[in-house]
């Protein structure tokens, strides 16, 4: 049974103490394929040097979070951005979007970042990977805006309604179904089952959003396994085919 978690912040500071042993305790328990989202340039060598140490099972993405799109330097992080794709090998622009949960004031740049995000995925045919808080209407505004055959990936830790899944899964997105799934106030469980699992990735987002019931502790990507275990209960099958359907997906979404 091979699992992929999808998101995973493997370079994270939270984990510059076992960061090795937590790697190899994932894979010693199937989750085979990692797929690493980037946050901003402070982190880039950090990410490389992941791919370095896990060359078969770690695969990079670059991009700029919403959360890191400044004033100051938000034209040159994307720049930055832009520089890495003619470089090294990436699987996907992202995570990209809008965060209005930390910041209103920057709404503007954020939306232009994320728009220029999404025309850097079309020019090298990649998937984007979107984070989205406090912000589905902004995200979808865009999307519908930039709507095209070339347009595709993953809406990373969705936590929207049924309707927001279909208008995600209509404009070719997958839904990275986390650790939020396992919580009691969720709300996705309760109409997950009516999505066809072919619309459906797994990931951890770790170190953050740890399933039940390490809630509120450090994630990491061996916790996958609780949010396959959920979502094998919710839609009636074996962990196996979840496994094997949701890593086939992400085939189609990375290409690999």
């Amino acid at each position: 049974m091979i699992i992929t978690d999808t998101h995973t912040h493997l370079y994270s500071e939270q984990f510059d103490e076992d960061r090795s042993e937590m790697i190899n305790r994932a894979i010693k328990n199937g989750v085979d394929r990692f797929f690493i989202p980037a946050i901003d340039s402070t982190y880039t060598n950090a990410m490389l040097d992941l791919k370095n140490d896990f060359p078969r099972h770690v695969y990079l993405m670059t991009g700029l979070h919403p959360t890191h799109v400044k004033p100051e330097n938000w034209q040159n992080e994307l720049k930055h951005v832009e520089d890495l794709l003619s470089k090294h090998k990436y699987f996907a622009i992202g995570e990209t979007g809008i965060d209005l949960y930390w910041d209103e004031s920057t709404l503007d740049i954020q939306i232009k970042a994320f728009e220029y995000q999404i025309n850097l995925a079309k020019e090298h045919k990649l998937p984007i990977v979107i984070h989205c808080r406090k912000a589905f209407d902004e995200i979808f505004q865009v999307l519908h805006k930039n709507q095209d055959d070339d347009l595709f990936g993953i809406f990373h830790c969705f936590t929207g309604t049924f309707e927001q899944a279909k208008d995600a899964i209509d404009l070719n997105m997958k839904l990275g179904i986390g650790g939020v799934v396992t919580f009691k106030n969720g709300k996705i469980d309760q109409f997950l089952e009516e999505i066809d699992l072919k619309h459906i990735v797994l990931e951890t987002d770790s170190p953050y959003l740890a399933p039940v019931p390490y809630r509120g502790k450090r994630n990491e990507s061996v916790y996958i396994l609780n949010v396959l275990e959920k979502v094998s209960q919710i839609y009636g099958k074996s962990t196996e085919e979840i496994a094997e359907i949701t890593t086939e997906n992400s085939k189609k979404i990375f290409g690999i």
